[in-house]
């Protein structure tokens, strides 16, 4: 879908950006050849920006549509092997083999579930791992709002932690 009608060089630069099998110099070098005025040459470099999005958003659909499917797939599998599984169950029929597969109801592998049935505290202490301090990362950022010291480059500091200058990007609207 395009939104918006691009001709000429913003058109064959479009084309580019789509074609996975384009190298970046390639693109770089279509850029330095497109001759306007910045304001003519941002407006063509926005019409692009925003049908790349809007072909984000129509990819972005259409990867949840087939997540759902998926999803849907995964389930009717997990219900059928359910329902066969009662069914060897119900007829006591645990292991048998037919011309095409084999059937077998076996434990699970690996480690068993372990539940802990108390509070943590009354686990003997040789079962238990100390864990280590954390950060509260809130805290020293609103600390070094009220607290910090601000540095030249626009950071805040403190003797144990700094916040960086909050960086800068270009909007489109």
């Amino acid at each position: 879908m395009k939104l918006y009608e691009l001709t000429g060089q913003f058109l064959e630069l479009m084309n580019m950006l789509e074609d996975a099998e384009c190298d970046e110099q390639m693109i770089m070098d279509t850029l330095e050849g497109i001759d306007f005025e910045i304001e003519e040459k941002a407006d063509g470099y926005a019409k692009i920006i925003k049908s790349l999005e809007s072909n984000i958003k129509g990819l972005d659909t259409e990867s949840e549509r087939l997540i759902n499917r998926k999803k849907v797939l995964e389930n009717r599998i997990k219900w059928l092997k359910q329902n066969l599984e009662m069914c060897m169950r119900v007829t006591g029929k645990k292991k048998f083999t037919t011309d095409l597969f084999s059937f077998n109801i076996q434990k699970n592998g690996g480690k068993r579930k372990l539940v802990i049935d108390v509070d943590v505290e009354k686990v003997p202490k040789e079962y238990r791992i100390e864990q280590p301090d954390a950060i509260d990362g809130d805290s020293i950022r609103e600390y070094l709002k009220e607290n910090g010291l601000e540095g030249q480059d626009g950071s805040l500091n403190c003797e144990f932690a700094h916040l960086d200058p909050q960086g800068e990007s270009l909007r489109i609207r």
